[in-house]
């Protein structure tokens, strides 16, 4: 009960007062322009989320972190909850949500998802059957009470006479066709995603283009009901053959409308409250629809394990969405106004650019929205959706803990101690493929941390490289954090099991006194079973530098086979050239991939791979003939690289250039959610948001968490069209600064710290 009060307190906090006009690279707007190619984005608090949609009332599908769904002979994948956000109207000619979508019939519209607030409000007339009403429609999902959202409706109908309002939570059927995902090979695969009559081909937006792959799960609804007097719904459910669940809706009516009726519905497919009342010309009614989630949490590291309020249990979060009705809207959203708020006085500044100004506030608003405290959740590739399955790859490890580390460390942590907390199952599947120590999946489920790769993508258990980026990011919140309790108790055990894999797994080549890795998928992953991957390699012998310098601090002994091996472990590199290798000299390097080369990777930030300046600058131009010559359609991943690359060798202009490229095309209208390329529309991918947050907090900075702490290794540098480049309210170590880029006196860009 204590934690379930201190809820309902934090919520009488009122919010810090609002810029008087917002901040417009706060701001993203839709308009009728849009309808036709409306990509939609959702609203989240880390722990459950809705998807928006054109009218801001339809049953829109919605996600709970690591709430999965276990259907035999498939991949685990996230089950979608009960769709809570509908609320829909008829003025006496037809169903709001069932009416298409026209500019003649949805007039002034306008749909804005102000960042700053997190807030969806959509307006617009609605003229349908000869009859107008104004509508206006907020949303938000609570990032002060991590159970609670809420819609508001308010209507103003230009006409006297009777209307029916609707409040249903929705009940998703199971996707149809499921397929075998868990044991199909790829050719079964696309055989089977042709035979039910959908493709894998890229499609026009707004559409997904992997439906076909990544759909949902299912919630079973085990028991629902309502009170039409109370005028509150609840319901338990349970993922398919997952953990429990509970959701509760409760509805304020506005004090002086004229009810006719009031009915409660129930059905396979809907639960409902139905009102139908009377309305006057030019009065405004406004209707708020409260929600509450709930749902049973058996992962261990949560830090409220043991509350009534985690059990998923329908009496308790129908308790809690009582309480939010009785608070009321207005204090429910100035609480989550204040929560945000706070998140945003760590935030990055350029100016000198409003569209990349624009991209970083939608790219950090995107992950803020997807990040828990308190829990061992890593971060799926593409946040709360179906998509690439919710699982936890090396995206959550590289790509987004490092991006949250500097700016919100505690939002970084769940994403290393996820690690810590699924260490058995990677135990256990080190056992099966026959090395010593811990042997982390590709695609790990978020809740158990088990391997869930599908069977179509086998393979790419030889993409070990994840097994490094692991200890890699426990290090660094090591080094950012200085919490040495954390490193001996989580970190280290982590550390240690991974550096007995590279034990374990690498090859002695006597004739060369090295060693070497063999039987690996690069990250350029067309290449499958090479030798001696540069990234691979150069990333396992960090991993074992990094146990070495873990087992000192917390007093343990360093296996001696982990300095010898570290010592000589090869690297491919071409002499002649001066530059790396992707991979052993003796695999031809041919393929048309979307990378065309990895060495850019080798100085991504997690790995920043020694090298002289005339080796780095060699590997750029490699990476940039490759992405000419056997390159096809680059992901995000691709320009955030070569943007930090291009960065630390000084080239203020092409770092500048490829964050720009960034923006085109693959930030889709009207939310700036980002695809994975310009032409997959699978949706919202998470990773490549992070990627763009560490090309300004990394790339440009010249910044590195390393053994020197928070150290300039590189000069910074910052395009001509920028005036400067600022990291406000960084923290490291317990202390904060604000880091600033700007241009001295001899023009030349220059790196300052302030504390706070």
């Amino acid at each position: 009960m204590k934690y379930r009060n201190l809820i309902f307190t934090s919520l009488f906090v009122l919010a810090a007062p609002a810029f008087a006009a917002t901040d417009p690279s706060f701001v993203l707007t839709g308009a009728s322009k849009d309808f036709d190619t409306y990509f939609p984005s959702y609203l989240a608090n880390g722990w459950f989320s809705t998807m928006t949609s054109v009218r801001g009332t339809e049953p829109n599908m919605a996600y709970m972190v690591a709430f999965m769904d276990y259907k035999k002979d498939d991949i685990s994948r996230p089950a979608t909850i009960p769709a809570w956000s509908e609320i829909d109207y008829n003025p006496g000619g037809g169903w709001l949500n069932s009416t298409r979508v026209a500019p003649h019939i949805f007039t002034d519209y306008a749909q804005t998802l102000d960042m700053h607030d997190a807030t969806l409000t959509t307006s617009y007339r609605f003229v349908y059957a000869n009859k107008a009403t104004d509508v206006k429609v907020t949303s938000f999902v609570s990032q002060a009470a991590q159970h609670l959202a809420a819609t508001q409706l308010s209507i103003t109908p230009q006409f006297d006479g009777e209307v029916q309002i609707t409040f249903p939570i929705r009940l998703w059927t199971e996707y149809a066709p499921r397929l075998p995902i868990g044991k199909l090979t790829g050719d079964q695969m696309i055989a089977s995603v042709i035979a039910s009559g959908q493709t894998l081909d890229n499609k026009p937006i707004p559409y997904s283009d992997r439906t076909a792959v990544w759909y949902h799960g299912v919630t079973h609804v085990s028991g629902a009901d309502g009170d039409a007097k109370n005028l509150t719904l609840w319901l338990d459910g349970r993922a398919e053959q997952g953990l429990a669940m509970a959701e509760a809706a409760a509805i304020a009516l506005p004090k002086d409308l004229a009810i006719v009726d009031t009915k409660l519905e129930k059905s396979d497919v809907k639960l409902s409250l139905n009102l139908t009342a009377k309305v006057q010309k030019g009065k405004t009614y406004t209707f708020t629809k409260y929600i509450a989630m709930s749902r049973e949490n058996r992962a261990l590291g949560l830090t409220e394990r043991g509350n009534s309020s985690e059990s998923g249990d329908a009496k308790v979060t129908l308790d809690l969405v009582m309480k939010a009705r009785s608070t009321g809207f207005d204090k429910l959203l100035a609480a989550h106004q204040s929560a945000w708020h706070e998140l945003w006085k760590s935030d990055i500044l350029v100016d000198g650019d409003a569209n990349v100004q624009k991209a970083i506030h939608s790219d950090l608003y995107y992950l803020l929205s997807n990040t828990t405290v308190g829990t061992a959740w890593p971060m799926g590739a593409c946040a709360l959706t179906p998509n690439y399955a919710g699982h936890a790859f090396w995206d959550s490890d590289s790509w987004v803990f490092p991006a949250l580390l500097l700016l919100h460390p505690e939002r970084a942590k769940p994403i290393v101690d996820f690690r810590h907390r699924t260490m058995q199952p990677a135990r256990e599947r080190a056992k099966q493929f026959d090395v010593k120590g811990t042997m982390y999946p590709w695609e790990s489920d978020p809740e158990t941390g088990v391997d869930n790769t599908p069977h179509f993508a086998y393979d790419v258990y030889r993409e070990i490289h994840v097994n490094a980026d692991i200890a890699i990011a426990q290090w660094q919140y090591w080094l950012a954090s200085g919490d040495k309790k954390w490193l001996k108790d989580s970190g280290w055990p982590v550390i240690r099991e991974i550096a007995e894999f590279w034990k374990s797994r690498v090859s002695y080549d006597k004739e060369h006194d090295r060693y070497e890795i063999h039987h690996v998928t690069s990250p350029d992953e067309a290449y499958n079973d090479v030798p001696n991957d540069s990234f691979t390699n150069g990333a396992a012998r960090k991993a074992l530098d990094i146990a070495i310098k873990a087992a000192a601090l917390v007093g343990e002994k360093a296996d001696p086979a982990w300095a010898e091996i570290s010592k000589k472990m090869y690297i491919p590199f071409d002499e002649k050239n001066q530059r790396h290798l992707d991979f052993d000299e003796t695999v031809p390097h041919d393929k048309i991939t979307w990378m065309g080369s990895s060495l850019s990777w080798l100085s991504y930030p997690n790995l920043d791979l020694p090298m002289s300046p005339e080796v780095r600058k060699n590997n750029y131009d490699f990476q940039l003939h490759e992405l000419k010559v056997h390159g096809d359609d680059p992901n995000e991943m691709m320009m955030v690289m070569l943007a930090v690359h291009a960065a630390q060798l000084g080239d203020a202009k092409s770092a500048g250039d490829w964050v720009e490229r960034n923006l085109v095309g693959f930030l889709k209208a009207p939310f700036n959610v980002r695809t994975e390329t310009v032409a997959n529309n699978a949706g919202y991918i998470l990773a490549t948001s992070a990627g763009f947050i560490q090309s300004f907090v990394y790339g440009f900075t010249g910044l590195r968490i390393d053994d020197q702490g928070l150290h300039e290794a590189y000069p910074p540098t910052l395009p001509a069209q920028w005036k400067s480049l600022t990291l406000r309210n960084v923290a490291f170590r317990g202390k904060h600064y604000d880091i600033a880029v700007e241009r001295g006196a001899d023009g030349k860009a220059k790196l300052t710290r302030r504390a706070h």
